[in-house]
Order: C-alpha cells, then structure tokens, then sequence
C-alpha cells in the first residue's frame, strides 16, 4: 500500500480509467453533501490565501494484465466524491462555451481530461465506469444525451443541483474554477499481490464506530 497526497483533477487526469466494482453500494450523495461540497470549493476558490482543500481519500488497485497498455483503475473507495467531482465538472463545461476563464478550464479540456477518453470506444470512452444503474445515466450524462429509461435518481438530482450552481457563477466562474484546481485527495494505491481489495473495502465501510 503506498499514500500520497496530490491535487484531485491531477489524480483524475493521469488515470486511464476508474471502474466502481459491483460489490460497492450505489452512488448514493444527497443534496446536502454536495451543498458541502460546493460551499468548501467556493470558500477555497475565494480565498487565495488557502492553496489547498483537503477532501478525503481515494484508494485504489490497477488491474495489470499481459497485454493492457493504460489498465483501468478499480476504486475501492471514494466512488461518492470522484463521482460528484464529475458531476460539477459536466454542469461547469456545459457552463463555459467557449471562453477559458483559467488556464486548462475550458469546456474541450474539462471534458477530455476528466470526463472522456475521446480517442476510445465502448466504455473505455468513459472516464469513470459506475456500477448497476449509475452507470448508464454517467454514460448518457457526459455523452450529453438523453437520460435513460430509469435513470439514477442521484445522478440526475445531484447534476441538477450542480447547473443551478454553475449557472450563478456563469458571467464570473474563476473562484469556481481556483477552488476546483485546489482540492487535494491521499492518493491510496494498492498492490493486487499483496493487498485483498473487496476485504479493504469491507474493512473500511463496515467496522468501527460511527462518530456521534
């Protein structure tokens, strides 16, 4: 297991791909711990006196095999904020048009470093690869497409709340831009050999005390 601490849109960037594996629970955020969210990025962004807002940990293993070049990267947690992330990316692209009000945040690199692999196809194309019925509402999302059928209820909330956000920010997105360049995560690799990542994940979710 090795930890590190790095920048949340770095950590995004430089990965090929996160797939959430099916014995982790839904993507399951409410308003509230958005509205969380949203408030420490503005107050970071708003504040060039803080260079950095620290948002908790991402652990992870690589999936190697004899003839994968970039293997996807197999979270085994930090699903819920890596996903919200995306979802305020996708509402600040759509937000953007063509302007570039920071360097690197305009709605063409927004989404080609964080949202797709536009050189892919099938669900490499993505990424982030949810699972059960996340992942076809992500998938519709940041293909800018119809929701499906029976679309993920937080995903299509949460978004919603993201562009009533965005859209107050519109004539002036820079503090939102600077708060989202300033979250930092620990960076948590695992090593498949040495490290169990379902028993990782059950250990982290299901023991020790709730704190009151």
């Amino acid at each position: 297991m090795k930890a590190v601490a790095t920048k949340l849109l770095e950590f995004i960037k430089k990965a090929p791909q996160f797939v959430i594996p099916i014995y982790q629970r839904p993507y399951s955020w409410s308003e509230k711990e958005c509205r969380q969210l949203w408030d420490d990025i503005m107050r970071t962004g708003l504040n060039d006196a803080v260079s950095a807002h620290f948002v908790g940990s991402i652990v992870y293993v690589v999936e190697h095999g004899p003839i994968t070049i970039n293997p996807p990267v197999l979270v085994i947690d930090g699903q819920q904020r890596l996903t919200t992330v995306m979802l305020l990316i996708e509402a600040l692209s759509r937000s953007l048009g063509d302007r570039e009000p920071l360097d690197g945040f305009s709605a063409r690199k927004l989404r080609e470093y964080y949202l797709l692999n536009t050189l892919e196809e099938g669900e490499r194309r993505y990424k982030l690869v949810l699972s059960q019925t996340d992942k076809a509402s992500l998938m519709a999302l940041v293909d800018q497409n119809p929701w499906p059928k029976e679309p993920s209820n937080r995903i299509e909330a949460n978004f919603k709340f993201f562009t009533d956000r965005v859209a107050e920010f519109k004539d002036d997105p820079v503090a939102l831009c600077k708060g989202l360049a300033k979250l930092v995560i620990v960076d948590i690799s695992l090593e498949r050999e040495q490290d169990n990542p379902q028993l990782i994940f059950e250990s982290l979710n299901s023991t020790g005390r709730e704190l009151s």
